[in-house]
């Protein structure tokens, strides 16, 4: 059996102590504390170290709070001891600020997107510094925070009451770290565990389906935002995704897209939902989507109406940032169809999806160019694949072949009513 190596700066002192070595102030101390000194305890003592040193170079480091039974404490410097009965606790609200200050860096150097802080930010705002903003921290118990948080979620989904656990959980175990050996009363919050019938429904459009809805998406609203739908259903593309697709992502001659980013609340993120970037290689009836898309922001550019890089924009040339809009429009559309049931956008990709698998694609290839693991992907799509008639892979595969000779798509125009619009109201992420 190998020595076991050192670890600088700990050790043991008997059998039931460990001893811990370092500079303070230009002193050198040697505090213990009551702790068998096993290899376990050993490492996380050094691991301790490694925080105090940390915090003494930042200047927050409390002698008292972390060694409060250090026998020479009397003999010490009158600036290295705290003073209890002048020292002003600290808030929730002076934490909040620390933790946001934080994840502000975290954004700065991309290690989180901007639409997390944002999250974080409103969640705190709202429901815990109106809560217990002014209260000192280290008084706060779980009871207290179990009782905000039941109030706050008592009428939400599982999803939205977990981002609350979350952010609290993440603020209180920012404001701990600087408290070793106390206990953190949001780590004994829970989250729900997200069950299949939890999660929205997939539920893909009939190949014919989407025709109709793509013509009339073109008619009612132009190319701009024909192209926009129309490339959705044949890429399978998140619309946050979508947004941020640029034409430096586009490779013409190979017939293939890059996927490395989002736009999520009108905010760039350097990744993806999965935080995985993805190749997609085009079938014949998205490139010729994508070549025209980029003619018509050719004559936008030429007009003087865009300056981005953006292959999709609105009527004006403006990047599309929000899913509002687009929204907007699915519905406007929808509501003109009455015998398409209606569904929400995601259902697109779904759709993109079931119809590769329906149509015979490889399974791996599918899941690699659409982010899911193989098994989820089948498990997700199983009931349409199984469910696949001849005619409907012949009109799968036709389409997915180019589009429709005529500009209406071969649709008999009788069919289409025009209905009041029906605007739905977003759903909170």
């Amino acid at each position: 059996m190998g020595k076991r190596a050192p670890l600088p700066g700990v050790r043991a002192r008997g059998i039931d102590r460990i001893e811990f070595d370092f500079e303070f102030d230009g002193t050198r101390y040697r505090p213990t504390l009551l702790r068998t000194p096993s290899e376990a305890n050993l490492r996380r003592a050094y691991k301790q170290l490694v925080d105090i040193k940390r915090r003494i170079e930042l200047g927050i480091f409390k002698f008292e709070e972390e060694f409060p039974d250090y026998r020479f404490k009397a003999a010490m410097p009158a600036g290295n001891k705290d003073d209890e009965a002048t020292k002003k606790p600290e808030t929730c609200d002076e934490v909040f600020n620390k933790f946001i200050a934080f994840c502000e860096v975290r954004v700065s150097k991309e290690d989180m997107a901007p639409s997390t802080l944002d999250g974080y930010r409103d969640i705190l705002d709202r429901i815990f510094r109106r809560e217990i903003g002014p209260e000192p921290f280290e008084e706060v118990v779980y009871s207290r925070l179990a009782e905000i948080v039941s109030d706050a979620t008592e009428h939400v989904k599982k999803k939205t009451y977990n981002n609350i656990v979350s952010t609290v959980r993440s603020a209180f175990k920012h404001g701990y770290k600087d408290r070793p050996g106390r206990f953190n009363p949001a780590l004994a919050l829970s989250s729900f565990r997200i069950t299949k019938k939890d999660r929205p429904k997939v539920d893909p459009f009939l190949i014919q389906e989407a025709e109709v809805m793509i013509a009339a998406s073109h008619r009612m609203h132009g190319e701009w935002y024909g192209n926009y739908e129309e490339f959705r259903f044949f890429t399978g593309l998140r619309q946050s995704e979508q947004f941020a697709l640029e034409t430096t992502d586009c490779d013409l001659v190979n017939g293939t897209i890059s996927i490395t980013k989002a736009v999520v609340n009108g905010q760039m993120k350097s990744r993806t939902k999965t935080n995985q970037d993805r190749e997609i290689g085009l079938c014949p009836r998205a490139l010729q989507v994508l070549r025209t898309q980029l003619a018509l922001r050719e004559q936008l550019i030429a007009a003087g109406q865009i300056k981005h890089k953006f292959v999709f924009f609105t009527a004006v040339g403006e990047p599309i940032e929000t899913t509002y809009l687009p929204y907007n429009r699915w519905t406007e559309v929808l509501d003109t169809l009455p015998a398409i049931r209606f569904r929400k956008p995601y259902n697109s990709r779904h759709s993109y999806i079931s119809w590769r698998l329906m149509a015979g694609h490889n399974r791996l290839l599918v899941a690699q160019e659409d982010g899911h693991s193989v098994e989820t992907m089948e498990r997700t799509y199983a009931a349409w694949t199984k469910g696949a008639k001849p005619e409907d892979v012949e009109l799968i595969t036709a389409a997915f072949a180019a589009r429709p000779l005529d500009r209406d798509y071969g649709l008999d125009q009788s069919r289409f009513h025009r209905r009041r619009p029906r605007i739905k109201p977003l759903q909170s992420p």
